[in-house]
């Protein structure tokens, strides 16, 4: 009897420890795949190793050498308001995000040369787009239209539309246009454009190639730069709703206690096509590239050939640095595994099939796809009316008088089986190149759906623009590309120097890097300790006034928001003396900027007392074996325990 009721007793605790076990196996299970099915990104995600350090300076800044710069764009000489109104200017303009900023400011400096009132400008990526949300029309789809107005209230009169009896005349093709070229002169529009203006008081612009105003004005009208600086900096606000998402994945990015470091990677299909870099993919990427460029040829855009030698154009400098190129450098600067990088840019082509190596070393990269929610992003978008697929429908339906039709008209029995149902169409089959790369070789015209993502990719490159504006340093894959066009890391990179001059901006040179990782490419995972000195010196001088020179002599004749300065900045009273430095026309590149007026000063001294927070001060100098990468230290420690001696001997300890 005493047996059995200790039998009872021991099956009822095994029992009992079961369901627990259960329990807190399914609470284990449900609670690992909320996390996997959240993307979102965790103080415990980005704090593996120790606690919250301070910020090395010559990691995320900010450059004594620069800290003396403060942007100041506001008139600086007499500059009286327009006497005479000579007529209305409209515009259209073509093409994505860099090429829509870079225009209006040309468009603002053109009206206000002319004297001319201008019409708010239609994006045309936004207006061919149809369902799109009817909250937002054409400029206001990025732009925050009251703002925009008021801010250059003094410098332009602008309007929402043209007067009713001139937009009659409009639709009635009554006004003449222009398609200016990309490097049209001040002196192309007082003499061929005003008298065509002042004869029909209206005229339209139309801008296919993302500027219509040469980037160096003569010293005359220097006040226009600045005007090109006000439009950018501080007249093209992006409208609220862009704003907000943007302060929020700043805040989360920040929420660790830990910077970031924003990069665009900068490969873009057409970009790619341009300078023929299709060898850098593989497979089906290579034919998408090969296709755009045939394209651009016969359009005339490229002159050159189709087939081109791929590996010889990177090594010229005229390729984009690939992401896994990109961890390398960043390793070699002293950037632990655990930073966190926010992947800029609505558009990487090849996937994420190019970012794996980069995100095999650097863990915490993210995007706005992991840092939001979809119902973040699809208020962003606005509520958007429905569109008809293009997907391939089933044939309907037959009665049963039709199929008894059609098994009297058959053929003789016995009849063979009837073939099996046809394999359904996916989604995913449907979008973009594969839908015809298989089956044409034809690329067919954009569908309403490729306009809609058209219009949204303009409303992703806003939102990672902001957030890398902000960013505490920027990495860019692709700038300076020498097509002629403006291109998104310039812009970013115009942004920061005017914001923030002495913030963290690399400016690598793409032939200097293709060298280094040429002289590495046995060895590229664990380079010697000398490369690695010469890579981080090269980009820590990129990153200063050296870098500011060189990368000025290619971007600013191609476009003056990619380095607004000295037009745009001042500087300090108390800071040495830098002798001016010019091109080969006299241009001037940097230095001689003029001295902040006494009001900015005492407003940055008090600023600069309220915000003095103690930073390690270790940028100048190398970074010692016992100071580099301590957070990483750890996984550094696992991952070289069964190196060689003589391997340990070259290896960089930072790596």
């Amino acid at each position: 009897m005493l047996l059995k009721s200790k039998f009872k007793l021991a099956t009822a605790i095994g029992i009992v420890l079961s369901v627990l076990s259960l329990l807190v196996h399914l609470f284990l299970a449900n609670y690992s795949a909320g996390g996997i099915t959240k993307y979102s990104l965790h103080m415990d995600d980005v704090l593996p190793f120790g606690s919250v350090k301070a910020s090395p300076r010559r990691l995320w800044g900010p450059l004594r050498a620069l800290d003396h710069l403060h942007p100041y764009a506001k008139p600086r000489k007499n500059y009286p308001a327009p006497a005479n109104h000579n007529g209305f200017i409209y515009a259209k303009i073509y093409g994505g995000f860099e090429k829509i900023q870079s225009s209006i400011c040309d468009l603002v400096a053109v009206a206000r040369l002319l004297n001319a009132t201008l019409v708010i400008p239609e994006i045309q990526a936004t207006t061919r787009a149809k369902g799109i949300s009817s909250k937002f029309k054409s400029f206001s789809y990025l732009y925050d239209e009251e703002h925009f107005i008021a801010a250059l209230s003094d410098d332009v009169p602008i309007v929402r539309g043209l007067p009713k009896d001139l937009r009659e005349a409009r639709k009635k093709i009554k006004f003449p246009t222009v398609s200016p070229r990309n490097t049209a002169t001040s002196e192309y529009y007082t003499t061929d454009v005003l008298p065509r203006l002042v004869k029909s008081k209206v005229i339209g612009i139309i801008i296919n190639g993302g500027k219509c105003l040469q980037s160096i004005l003569p010293a005359s009208l220097e006040e226009l730069q600045r005007l090109r600086c006000r439009v950018a900096f501080h007249a093209l606000k992006f409208r609220p709703e862009i704003r907000s998402l943007g302060s929020q994945i700043v805040g989360r990015l920040r929420a660790s206690g830990r910077p970031y470091l924003a990069y665009h990677p900068g490969l873009l299909r057409d970009t790619l096509a341009f300078h023929g870099c299709a060898e850098l993919f593989q497979d089906i990427h290579t034919e998408l590239i090969q296709y755009r460029r045939n394209q651009m040829i016969k359009r005339g855009t490229v002159k050159e050939q189709l087939s081109v030698d791929s590996v010889s154009i990177k090594i010229n400098g005229s390729c984009p640095l690939m992401p896994e190129e990109v961890g390398i450098l960043l390793q070699a600067l002293g950037y632990p595994s655990t930073t966190i990088i926010y992947l800029a840019g609505s558009e990487t082509f090849g996937g994420q099939r190019v970012l794996i190596p980069l995100r095999a070393m650097y863990a915490n990269l993210v995007d706005r796809t992991s840092l939001c929610s979809q119902r973040e992003l699809s208020d962003l978008v606005g509520p958007e009316a429905p569109l008809s697929s293009d997907m391939p429908h089933p044939p309907p339906p037959k009665s049963e008088k039709e199929l008894v039709e059609e098994w009297k008209k058959a053929g003789p029995r016995p009849r063979p089986q009837p073939p099996p149902p046809a394999r359904p169409f996916y989604a995913h089959e449907k979008e973009g190149w594969y839908g015809w790369i298989g089956e044409n070789d034809t690329e067919p015209d954009p569908s309403p759906v490729e306009f809609r993502r058209q219009a949204h990719r303009l409303l992703w490159d806003a939102l990672d623009y902001f957030v890398s504006v902000q960013a505490d340093a920027f990495f860019p894959g692709f700038h300076n590309d020498g097509s002629g066009w403006p291109d998104y890391s310039s812009l970013i990179m115009g942004h920061r120097l005017y914001q923030t001059p002495s913030s963290i901006t690399y400016r690598p040179d793409r032939k200097t890097v293709a060298t280094l990782f040429e002289n590495v490419s046995d060895h590229l995972y664990h380079p010697p300790r000398n490369w690695t000195m010469v890579a981080r010196q090269h980009l820590n001088n990129s990153a200063g006034i050296e870098g500011i020179v060189m990368s000025a002599m290619m971007s600013k004749p191609v476009s003056f928001l990619a380095h607004p300065s000295p037009e745009c900045t001042c500087r300090t009273s108390k800071s040495p003396a830098i002798q001016p430095v010019k091109d080969k026309h006299g241009w001037l590149l940097f230095g001689g900027e003029e001295e902040c007026p006494d009001w900015m000063v005492r407003s940055l001294a008090m600023v600069s007392t309220k915000n003095n927070e103690p930073q390690s001060e270790d940028y100048e100098g190398e970074l010692t074996e016992d100071d580099s990468s301590q957070d990483t230290q750890q996984e550094s420690d696992r991952r070289d325990t069964n190196k060689s001696s003589e391997q340990d001997e070259e290896m960089d300890p930072d790596d």
